[in-house]
């Protein structure tokens, strides 16, 4: 079980003091209530070891998907907010979507978009701080949008020379995309020496 506490609201200064620390907001997807999280074992994905499917690696040189960095951050957040029809409803309030889109605003969180013939069809985002990338959320609208949104952004950490890509719980979905758990002491001490490295995204 992760350990939670409550807070009432959200800003882009304290969002940077939480990732800061190790710890990350999510929204009460019935009263929109914000709750930070401290995972006991965190997920992240290793860098450079993740390798994509070879199917996948063929789907990207069709170059069927156009990527793009940062160019529709608000929309790849409300892409990822869309209720997925599982009946969980959705972790990111209105709130959340001002307070992050005020942190891409100062140069601090990202998103990657995937696009055919000029119309958003995938993408994530996530902030950056130091040489460390945390990743939030993917939504696609085609098959495979987020995967190859996922591809290019590890391409761009590998260019930028950081050293973690968080993933913050583990889950199924993610656990495909390579991603492990460590506990989080370790994490903690990869992410301290993650935040003393320069690293520029874009």
């Amino acid at each position: 079980m992760a350990s939670r506490q409550q807070d009432q609201s959200l800003t882009s200064d304290i969002l940077l003091y939480g990732y800061s620390i190790g710890i990350f907001p999510m929204a009460d997807s019935v009263t929109g209530e914000i709750q930070w999280y401290l995972p006991k074992m965190r997920a992240i994905v290793p860098i450079e070891t993740f390798r994509p499917p070879r199917s996948l690696r063929q789907l990207i040189k069709k170059g069927i998907f156009e990527v793009r960095f940062n160019t529709a951050f608000r929309e790849v957040m409300q892409g990822c907010a869309h209720e997925r029809g599982d009946g969980l409803g959705t972790w990111i309030s209105p709130e959340m979507i001002e307070a992050y889109t005020e942190l891409h605003d100062t140069g601090y969180a990202h998103s990657v978009e995937t696009f055919i013939d000029g119309q958003l069809v995938g993408g994530l985002y996530g902030v950056s701080l130091g040489a460390a990338f945390f990743g939030e959320s993917m939504f696609y609208r085609v098959s495979n949008a987020s995967k190859v949104a996922f591809v290019a952004l590890i391409d761009r950490l590998r260019q930028r020379r950081y050293d973690l890509l968080d993933s913050q719980f583990m889950n199924e979905n993610i656990r495909r995309y390579g991603a492990i758990e460590i506990p989080h002491q370790d994490y903690l001490e990869r992410l301290q020496a993650a935040l003393k490295k320069p690293a520029t995204f874009v």
